[in-house]
């Protein structure tokens, strides 16, 4: 390679001009450390340059890097100066894998702050969704009612199919399950009691209530995560439209209003259902088996499944709308959105109902 050298006292130009295949770079380089060089100018008078050009410069700075020679590259054109800049940028390092290790304080001091951010957050969902409620009752809330008896639909007669079969079920089961123990006391008979005592107070609500968690529930988050990836509810808000107003008041009492006729049916489904156990195989005749289920049904015990069905409706649909609202902005969060709906509703429904209990048992001393 054809190279011009001019060395003075301390620095040397290199004259980059008609490269070849020649080479002599083992003679300049030992010419330069001949003469204790400290400083290298790179110099060339093509105004049209190749990329053997530019590889020759790499070469030469990675050389005199390496033996604390400085190579200065302001002679060269702008072009070629900063394309070899570029070059000589070091690769991206990936970031190390080190693990900061926060403090037992620190990190508690986090969770319980972000508890506290969450539970503010739903207490302000629930507040905010009451007040629509209240404004939806008084006719003042802004909403469509085509949207609102479409989600009425949703949640009435075309839930009425699984309720009507899983509510005949448990009750044959919890038919077969009392009549294993009843047998052996010769008290067969009060099956029918058990079961209509049981449908009626609890079970019936907490099947319709499962039912509901996971039919409309999880409607209700994917629907409103959908909107909120497709940026819907951000454009409702610009128009100046109240979400609570539009979107949860007519989901929550739709569901207020159906959860109760529904669990009626189970109520209605599961003495039936019992009653194909006490009369098919444990040969109590139809009319002694509904006198026993009709003493033992009282107003007290169906309004008391009646009150637990409305706590879960209410639940259920908050857990919906609140987990659809604040889902992330993609497919992935929807996902997530509805499986923590449906969790979140079977978990609140469990607690309510010991909470109830208590309160049942203690209002009723």
């Amino acid at each position: 390679m054809a190279i011009k050298l001019n060395i003075t006292k301390n620095s040397t130009v290199l004259n980059f001009n008609n490269l070849t295949g020649d080479n002599e770079e083992d003679n300049v380089l030992a010419t330069l450390l001949q003469h204790k060089v400290k400083k290298v100018y790179a110099e060339t008078e093509e105004k049209s340059f190749s990329s053997l050009l530019t590889a020759e410069l790499y070469s030469w700075q990675k050389k005199l890097s390496q033996e604390k020679i400085e190579f200065d590259t302001s002679r060269l054109p702008k072009n070629l100066c900063d394309l070899l800049s570029l070059s000589l940028k070091p690769a991206n390092i990936p970031p190390s894998q080190e693990v900061k290790v926060i403090p037992f304080l620190e990190r508690t001091g986090r969770k319980f702050y972000g508890m506290y951010q969450c539970v503010g957050g739903v207490l302000a969902f629930i507040k905010e969704t009451f007040a629509a409620c209240g404004r939806f009752i008084c006719g003042n809330a802004f909403y469509r009612k085509k949207d609102y008896w479409f989600i009425f639909e949703d949640c009435s007669y075309q839930a009425v199919g699984i309720t009507a079969l899983v509510s005949f079920l448990v009750g044959l089961i919890l038919a077969f399950v009392g009549a294993l123990q009843l047998k052996m006391f010769g008290a067969s008979i009060y099956v029918a009691s058990m079961v209509a005592l049981g449908m009626t107070r609890i079970m019936a609500a907490i099947m319709v209530g499962i039912i509901m968690a996971g039919r409309t529930g999880s409607s209700y988050a994917a629907t409103l995560g959908t909107m909120q990836v497709n940026e819907e509810i951000d454009a409702l808000k610009t128009l100046g439209i109240k979400i609570s107003d539009y979107l949860i008041a007519p989901r929550l009492i739709s569901l207020v209003l159906t959860i109760p006729f529904l669990t009626l049916l189970a109520d209605f489904l599961g003495i039936m259902g019992g009653a194909v156990v006490g009369v098919c195989f444990l040969g109590i005749s139809p009319t002694s088996y509904f006198e026993y289920s009709l003493k033992a049904l009282t107003l007290k015990n169906v309004l008391i499944g009646l009150l637990h069905s409305i706590v879960y409706g209410i639940i259920i649909a908050i857990a919906g709308c609140y987990e659809g609202l604040t889902a992330g902005r993609d497919a992935d969060a929807v996902g997530k959105a509805t499986t923590k709906a449906v969790v979140t509703a079977l978990v609140w429904m469990i607690v309510a109902t010991g909470i109830l209990t208590v309160l049942l048992e203690a209002f009723k001393r």
